[in-house]
């Protein structure tokens, strides 16, 4: 009887199966929630005990952050209306930026790997391998000839670097409530595109 009522009386087929379902309750309970979720509340929602998800997901960390990369290609559809049509690469990269701090403002499980608490304890995640890739699969959204700007894929990487290290700056110190919106894409546009358009063609 208690193997019914687990999992909505539907215990999963495989593994694989467990896993996805487990990420997908975390990622439904944090956009409830609107903060990150511990092991014992995923494994209530799923009707587990919580040895059943520490079995996918030994930390409640490792939880998160794969309910945020559940989320990526959500997030990257989403940029890509928002960014559709500027070809410009500082204005892309300044929109693009700007776009990815208000999402991570709403939507908590894209922000949980860069919410400040979390960033604290983990500050070098966002210059991992994986964040590398994450910023990549967004430069090829925008629709900015890179290579006529004189990026190739080594100057790409590097951008990409760049820019999340600016990123990171407003997670630790968020923009000035008395900047408005149109006065800190004129910063970033200045700066940043300042910087981006300073690459040799």
């Amino acid at each position: 009887m208690a193997r019914r009522r687990g999992w909505d009386g539907r215990p999963p087929a495989d593994d694989e199966e467990a896993s996805a379902r487990i990420v997908e309750a975390a990622v439904r309970l944090i956009s409830e929630t609107g903060s990150d979720v511990s092991i014992a509340d995923v494994a209530a929602s799923l009707g587990v005990i919580r040895q059943t998800v520490y079995r996918y997901f030994p930390t409640a960390d490792a939880l998160m952050k794969a309910a945020a990369i559940a989320s990526v290609d959500g997030f990257l559809d989403r940029l890509t209306a928002h960014v559709r049509g500027v070809t410009d690469p500082a204005d892309a990269m300044t929109d693009g930026v700007l776009f990815t701090l208000e999402e991570v403002t709403r939507t908590p499980h894209l922000g949980i790997l860069l919410s400040e608490p979390y960033l604290h304890a983990h500050s070098g995640s966002l210059a991992s391998d994986e964040a590398q890739d994450f910023g990549m699969r967004m430069l090829k959204r925008f629709d900015v000839d890179w290579a006529a700007y004189g990026y190739d894929e080594t100057a790409q990487r590097e951008l990409v670097e760049f820019t999340l290290r600016i990123m990171l700056s407003f997670f630790v110190a968020p923009n000035q409530q008395t900047r408005s919106p149109e006065e800190l894409r004129r910063f970033l546009r200045r700066w940043l595109g300042g910087a981006l358009l300073a690459q040799p063609r």
